[in-house]
Formats: C-alpha cells, structure tokens, sequence
C-alpha cells in the first residue's frame, strides 16, 4: 500500500530549464553582461556542474550559487560580483514558474488520495515563492526543503529528517518521484523507499537502477494505483 509520495519540484513538476533561461537572460542584462545562445548555454552546462558537485558532497548550495557566476564570468572576460548576481538571479528565478505539460492534472488526480510530499534541493525562499504563486503548494502536505532541514539530497540524511516529521510514517509505504538520477532516485534507493524516475526523454539509467519509470506525468498516477494494490511485502 501506498500512502506517502515525495515529489521533486524542478523538471518534474515545473519546467526549470524555461525558469532558468529566463531569468538568467534578465540577470545578465541587469548587470550589463550581453546575453545571446552561448552565454545561457555556458551558464546552463557549468550550473548543472556544479549541482553535481554538491550532490557528491563537494561543495555547499552557497558554493553552487556563486560558483557558477564566478566560471561564467571568467570565460567570458567580465568583472563582476557573483554575490550579487546570484541574489539578482533569485529575484528573477522566483518569479518564473512555467508548468510542465500534465503537471496540475497529475496533481489532482493524486490529491487527497496519498500524502504528499515536496522534496527539493531548491533555494527555500525562491522555492517558496514559486509554489506560492504557482498554485502547486497546496497540494502538499508538508514542503522539505534541502536549505530548511541542512542536507541535500541525495544524503540519507536529507530523507531521514523527512521521516522524522511524519506520524505513523513507513517506508515500505512511500515513494519518490522526480527527474534526477543522482539526486532524487539515488536518494530513494539509499533511503529504503520506492523510486519512480520520470524520464521524458528516454535517457538510459547507467549504473543507477530506479524501481520504475514513467516517460509521461499521466503514466504515475495508474502505476502508483496498481502499486497501492499489492502488499507491501512486494516491495
């Protein structure tokens, strides 16, 4: 039985890529920084680097966020702070909040038939904005965010101080469902829970096995349904 389900926010339920190109095309216009398909390919390629490092337990989010303006503006001969800029960035970054295809429909399908759950390793007051004025916040239960509860995922620790605030909870009941391999499916796995990977662009898993995987937002209500039917013992 099913009864608990964490859901990534970025990439999952709102289309980040589309977020983020926005608001760094804002952001560097702000600061006088000309912005054309390079730029905001380089800023795209070296902030996913650097999220890879903080899942790997290299550096903090606070490194990620300036991190990647520091090597941005580096390659391109530009002085200057990355500081700033990265609270700019946020300012813009919270505003955006396009909705994948099926999002809010998947939403209400799974809404008040399972506990659900955000779990983002998102800055907490851009995130907070984003679900705010998105209107997906009302669908959860309770929001973790990685900056709130002081570990990201994908650390056992980040799932277990999630654990901890829920009565009755079990992890044979719960699930995870997100877009990343390295940060929500690994997490789930060193976790104990179930993980349901969305890949929409039918990317091979490499050595990091989910239990299940959905192409399409309207593919995991029917499978959380059918494994809500089974015993738990199946897990």
């Amino acid at each position: 039985m099913i009864r608990n389900i964490f859901l990534d926010l970025d990439d999952t339920l709102l289309d980040f890529k589309a977020a983020e190109r926005k608001a760094v095309a804002q952001t560097l216009e702000q600061i006088g920084v000309a912005v054309n398909e390079h730029v905001l390919t380089r800023y795209s390629v070296l902030n996913l680097s650097q999220w890879k490092r903080m899942e790997r337990g290299e550096i903090t989010v606070e490194q990620v966020k300036t991190n990647r303006y520091e090597l941005l503006f580096e390659e391109l001969g530009v002085a200057a702070d990355a500081v700033q800029t990265t609270k700019i960035y946020e300012g813009f970054l919270a505003a955006q909040h396009p909705e994948l295809p099926g999002a809010r429909a998947m939403m209400d399908a799974l809404y008040g038939k399972y506990r659900l759950y955000l779990a983002s390793n998102g800055t907490a007051r851009v995130q907070h904005q984003r679900l705010d004025e998105s209107g997906f916040g009302r669908y959860f239960d309770k929001v973790f965010l990685s900056q709130e509860l002081g570990a990201n995922k994908p650390d056992p620790a980040f799932f277990e101080a999630c654990f901890a605030q829920l009565d009755g909870f079990q992890k044979q009941e719960s699930v995870i469902f997100g877009d990343s391999l390295t940060s929500d499916i690994l997490g789930g796995l060193r976790a104990g829970i179930v993980t349901v990977w969305f890949n929409p662009g039918g990317k091979p898993a490499g050595g990091i096995k989910p239990d299940h995987e959905v192409r399409a937002l309207d593919e995991f209500p029917p499978l959380i349904a059918s494994l809500s039917h089974k015993n738990s013992s199946f897990f």
